[in-house]
């Protein structure tokens, strides 16, 4: 893919660096006794239930309480906890490469919409299978939603990340797995990569080791 004068990488979490499957997440509570979870999450999803915990406007325990209310069956604490946490899968050791390498010639950032219960399980699946203790490890800095207080695609968590260091727009490149939030970067003249299913970072944007810098950082 061609990329022309990025000196910036902004790279979205789920789904581009760590893998995740949402369908593991609703068997999980499916195998809890929540069996009519899949009506539940599309009927939740219509309230601001999971915006509201993906920014940052309540906490683990209200978000369990909610979940608990809506359910028809009994549930604790830590079912509902394994069984969120069940769509987190791994890191792929060579993404992690890649971003080892390209550090050395652009400034990095992660930006995801997550919520507090994922960020500690995925850094905590971090260490367990990689022995890194942080993902932040990887980049200058992490916007993470529920710590910010906004969320993609809206365009100003990205105005924020240019803002907070004094990144030109068309300088940065944005990969992320949705489209909705593809749109929104390009909103304020942020170059892009759509990752469409089936496609990864490693076979479809950064296949060969990198050599040294991309046109525009030297």
């Amino acid at each position: 893919m061609m990329i022309k004068g990025i000196k910036h990488i902004i790279f979205d979490l789920g789904g581009v660096i760590l893998n995740i499957d949402y369908k593991l997440t609703e068997k999980a509570f499916v195998e809890a006794g929540i069996t009519d979870f899949p009506a539940l999450y599309s009927q939740l999803r219509q309230t601001d239930l999971f915006d509201k915990f993906e920014v940052g406007q309540m906490t683990s325990e209200e978000f369990i309480s909610e979940l608990k209310k809506a359910s028809s069956r009994e549930i604790t604490d830590a079912q509902i906890l394994n069984a969120w946490n069940a769509m987190l899968i791994d890191y792929p050791v060579r993404r992690l490469q890649i971003l080892q390498q390209l550090r050395l010639y652009y400034d990095l950032f992660l930006l995801s919409n997550t919520n507090e219960v994922h960020e500690a399980a995925f850094n905590d699946l971090l260490m367990r299978t990689h022995g890194i203790p942080n993902i932040g490890v990887f980049f200058d800095k992490v916007y993470l939603s529920h710590r910010v207080g906004m969320r993609k695609p809206n365009t100003e968590i990205f105005k924020r990340v240019l803002d907070d260091n004094g990144l030109k727009a068309e300088e940065t490149l944005f990969i992320d797995d949705s489209p909705q939030h593809i749109a929104g970067a390009k909103e304020l003249g942020i170059q892009t990569i759509y990752l469409e299913p089936g496609m990864t970072i490693e076979e479809s944007v950064f296949k060969k080791p990198h050599p040294g810098p991309l046109p525009g950082r030297g």
